[in-house]
């Protein structure tokens, strides 16, 4: 019972600006109460009508936050107005210092009407001054016993991925039996059955309110042997799958243990920017300790470069395109060279050559260096006629001609950096109308030489 209704009470490390930058630039927290003043809320709860206990603690949590800098509340009734009525109403809205005028209402409301809760939250988001510099929390307090009417569900998914919203806290009094469904679609939710533990949670309050989420991360192989490359990593909002952390992973010896501070609040996504990503769904941190993520992400090195040897020409800087083995997608563009990090794997090596050199099927083990030798291209120097010619260069590859590349028609002279391998060559003078009139002339390129070829 006492875990239930701390619940509740998590609202209030928001207030004391758990999830400030820094501390020269504390940010506001907004905290809007929307609450259930339907017929049912004179229904008893223990001592007293569920009204009269909400009442209560209400009153004694304005009077405990009372003096937090930076922190606003609102509130938002429902069910009050008038027997017939189904409507809402913001009847006290975000200022500061408006402790008096909150107390004053909620001594003030009388249960009278039915439930709205889902148009209630439909006009929360109005509540909410645009100022872009707050964290916004809902709190809706209900008994779930009448019929609400509208897709509560569909509602707050709505005002949770507005991005204006931080998080909404859906507390449920009363009976179980009451409930037609837990409301967890809506926000966290939390069914109180007893009023007995009120106290108790609201001195836990002042517990949690100056803490904050603490993380770390530790990255391993298989073995449990630390991750010493530097990557990325980014904390995403599970909801609105907005970026809210940014930071730069790395290996530390000894005790020292990066830890990021995170809102507590938020459910999130975490991406490590290894190649591929690793990717860790739904992740939600406590406040009250220190949470430690551990992953598991092998890697090994990939090493594409040339065969070393001497050529009697320059070389151009060649890319390579590197894709999870089978799948389409560009895991990396690595420069032919160079070495770099990937999980272990299978991976389909592209060389973006003259012609296009693919490599499936490359396995990088963990712990280990993978290296690929390229044979050297070779140098094509073409001699045409001297009248302009439009021409290609074929490829021979298991008996089948494929293009590679079309030539300069406004050249006689004429240089091409060519892989190993049987080619072709067709030209054809611009203004010739007669297929008698097209050349053609096969030739080999060797790697590291050059192969002349003249075309009358």
């Amino acid at each position: 019972m006492k875990r239930l209704i701390l619940i509740l009470i998590l609202l209030l490390p928001v207030f004391s600006g758990m999830a400030q930058k820094n501390a020269a630039t504390p940010e506001k927290t907004r905290v809007l109460i929307i609450l259930d003043c339907s017929n049912s809320m004179w229904d008893r709860w223990q001592s007293e009508p569920k009204i009269k206990v909400t009442q209560m603690v209400l009153l004694r949590l304005l009077d405990s936050i009372h003096g937090i800098p930076d922190m606003e509340v609102a509130l938002r009734v429902f069910g009050h107005l008038n027997k017939d009525s189904y409507g809402t109403q913001l009847e006290v809205p975000f200022e500061a210092d408006n402790r008096y005028k909150l107390q004053s209402k909620i001594k003030t409301l009388v249960p009278n009407g039915g439930c709205t809760a889902a148009s209630a939250l439909t006009n929360s988001l109005n509540d909410f001054p645009n100022d872009g510099k707050a964290r916004n929390i809902i709190l809706v307090i209900t008994d779930g016993m009448d019929d609400c009417g509208g897709n509560i569900c569909e509602v707050a998914r709505q005002v949770q991925q507005s991005g204006t919203v931080v998080q909404t806290f859906i507390i449920g009094i009363g009976n179980a039996d009451d409930f037609q469904h837990r409301l967890d679609c809506a926000g966290r939710f939390s069914f109180l059955s007893g009023e007995e533990m009120l106290d108790d949670a609201l001195h836990e309050v002042f517990f949690l309110s100056d803490q904050k989420a603490r993380v770390t991360l530790s990255v391993t192989d298989e073995h449990h042997n630390p991750y010493e490359t530097e990557v990325p990593v980014v904390f995403y909002d599970h909801l609105t799958h907005a970026a809210k952390y940014t930071t730069l992973y790395h290996y530390a010896t000894g005790d020292a243990v990066d830890t990021l501070t995170v809102d507590p609040l938020v459910n999130y996504d975490i991406t490590l920017f290894t190649k591929p990503p690793v990717q860790i769904p739904t992740q939600q941190f406590k406040a009250s300790r220190h949470n430690h993520i551990p992953i598991v992400a092998p890697q090994g090195s990939l090493r594409l470069h040339f065969e070393d040897k001497r050529i009697p020409f320059q070389l151009p800087s060649y890319s390579v395109l590197v894709r999870r083995h089978g799948e389409p997608d560009i895991l990396s563009y690595q420069p032919l060279g160079t070495a770099s990090h990937y999980l272990a794997g299978s991976y389909d090596i592209e060389v973006l050559s003259t012609p296009i050199l693919t490599i499936p099927n490359v396995t990088v083990r963990s712990g280990s260096d993978t290296d690929l030798q390229l044979p050297l291209p070779g140098q094509l120097a073409l001699n045409k006629p001297q009248t302009i010619t439009t021409g290609s260069i074929f490829v021979y590859k298991n008996g089948i001609m494929q293009w590679v590349c079309d030539l300069n028609p406004d050249t006689a002279t004429e240089r091409v950096i060519l892989l190993p391998g049987d080619y072709q060559i067709i030209l054809k003078p611009k203004d010739a109308i007669d297929y008698a009139a097209v050349r053609t002339a096969r030739f080999t390129i060797h790697s590291a030489q050059q192969t002349g070829v003249n075309i009358k």
